[in-house]
């Protein structure tokens, strides 16, 4: 290695050209380039001999350099450093992260043309091309709810802030919520409502069964709730479960409707509007496609009077509709005040993936994860494998569950697929763990060969993985 000046040179400047350029051939000039570089260290050592030679006659000359040049400071008097930690050595190192088909309940493989979007310049949160992106994803959030509430928006967060949003701003502390619990997430939106000081009622089924309107009606008319939640797509169960009629139901008993789709939107027939649902909410990263860390959420107006005349403020003052209905240009004000800064690159990858929903149509999206799904489902039981949810109109297109293979470790059959297979799919999830591998493929990955690819990887791992005897 040498060193000329700041230059770092490793081998010659004939080597690194010929590498670069195979076509180009080297010449006397190359040559006499070696023969500049083998002479540089005695160059480097006379030149800096020279250049002491001249600050110590300068220095005799014009006084003292620290005198002419700075005031002289003492070793002993210079300031300890304040930093005690080093830098961590992995931060050190460049990011390295594995490609991998993510054949799970998500989040799912985004195309690229979103992965593009979220890589386009930062614009400052509250530019006027900001606002114009956030009217694009409100009127894209409309399209794919099939709605025509005012009050739609895209919260900052998951799907979480999104369950917690709806909670936080309909029911105040004292008052009577009922949650349907057929999987893990009415059992979390039964936790969120019983912490911010609701009186939680809860219906509960095992997990991949159904609600009928009259067990609905019934909890409805002896709890009186303000609000009524069930999830359409039941993810930790792979079931779609209906909502017809649910609706009319809560107006009866004076109750909203709040829905989770966030497993289902864009895979599975659902219309906010038409089935009177008062809160609809969904995440980014599922059938959608872009990143998480978005969460589409929309109110109407029922949902809205009963927010808006609130006599006590919600707990939470990020997920606050009061401000966030003026971020987000919803509330009939002429100018939109600051509230927080905005994810901008994840709203721009969500605008692609709102604008890749409507190109394609709601009705073929439907279609295609409905196709998809009837194709893997056939291939599951040509293996022998028995589906978890044995009505073929209640599954979930987007995520399927598999009964674990009597004899099978379904975490060593997780672990092999990725291994083997740098292919993600997943066991159950709160009170299905343990029940069932759910295989989910949506939006981006929902195809046939990507089924194909699943069906060999979990045909591969019921081959090498070790099948007990009993």
């Amino acid at each position: 290695m040498t060193y000329i000046g700041d230059l770092r040179v490793k081998g010659s400047v004939c080597q690194r050209f010929s590498s670069e350029s195979p076509n180009l051939k080297p010449t006397n000039k190359c040559a006499s380039h070696r023969h500049t570089l083998a002479r540089a260290p005695n160059m480097m050592h006379r030149a800096l001999i020279s250049r002491s030679a001249r600050l110590v006659q300068q220095a005799t000359t014009d006084g003292s350099l620290l005198a002419r040049n700075a005031p002289a400071v003492s070793c002993s008097h210079r300031p300890a450093s304040s930093v005690t930690i080093p830098p961590p050595a992995c931060m050190l190192r460049p990011l390295e992260v594995p490609v991998r088909y993510l054949f799970g309940p998500g989040p799912s493989n985004v195309p690229p043309r979103v992965l593009a979007a979220g890589g386009r310049p930062i614009i400052g949160h509250l530019h006027a091309e900001m606002y114009e992106v956030m009217n694009d994803i409100k009127k894209g959030i409309q399209y794919a709810f099939q709605t025509q509430n005012n009050m739609t928006l895209a919260m900052s967060g998951s799907g979480h802030a999104a369950m917690e949003c709806a909670v936080f701003n309909t029911v105040e502390p004292g008052e009577s919520v009922l949650v349907a619990i057929n999987g893990i997430w009415g059992e979390r939106v039964a936790e969120i409502a019983d912490r911010m000081g609701a009186k939680v009622h809860t219906i509960v089924k095992t997990p991949g069964e159904l609600f009928s309107n009259q067990e609905i009606e019934q909890a409805l008319a002896k709890h009186k709730p303000v609000l009524f939640f069930l999830t359409h797509g039941e993810s930790s169960a792979g079931l779609a479960h209906p909502v017809d009629g649910f609706g009319d139901l809560c107006r009866k008993h004076n109750c909203l409707f709040l829905v989770d789709s966030v497993a289902s939107l864009g895979a599975a027939p659902l219309l906010m509007d038409q089935q009177k649902i008062d809160i609809l909410y969904t995440g980014s990263q599922k059938a959608l496609n872009a990143p998480p860390g978005t969460a589409p959420i929309s109110f109407n107006e029922r949902a809205c009077e009963k927010m808006f005349n609130r006599k006590t403020k919600p707990i939470s003052y990020m997920l606050d509709m009061t401000h966030l209905s003026n971020y987000w240009g919803n509330d009939g004000k002429p100018a939109r005040m600051y509230h927080h800064t905005g994810p901008v690159s994840g709203f721009f990858a969500l605008r692609e993936s709102l604008a890749i929903l409507a190109e394609k149509g709601l009705e073929s999206s439907w279609q295609q994860h409905r196709e998809v799904a009837e194709y893997l489902w056939k291939g599951l039981e040509d293996l022998g494998l028995k589906l978890f949810i044995k009505d073929k109109e209640l599954r979930l297109p987007s995520v399927t569950t598999i009964a674990i293979p009597e004899g099978y470790d379904w975490r060593e059959m997780l672990a092999y697929i990725m291994k083997h297979h740098q292919m993600e799919m997943t066991g159950g999830l709160g009170p299905s763990m343990g029940m069932v591998i759910r295989v989910g493929l949506m939006g981006y990955n929902c195809n046939k060969p990507n089924a194909d690819m699943a069906l060999n990887a979990l045909a591969s791992a019921l081959r090498n993985c070790r099948k007990s005897k009993a």
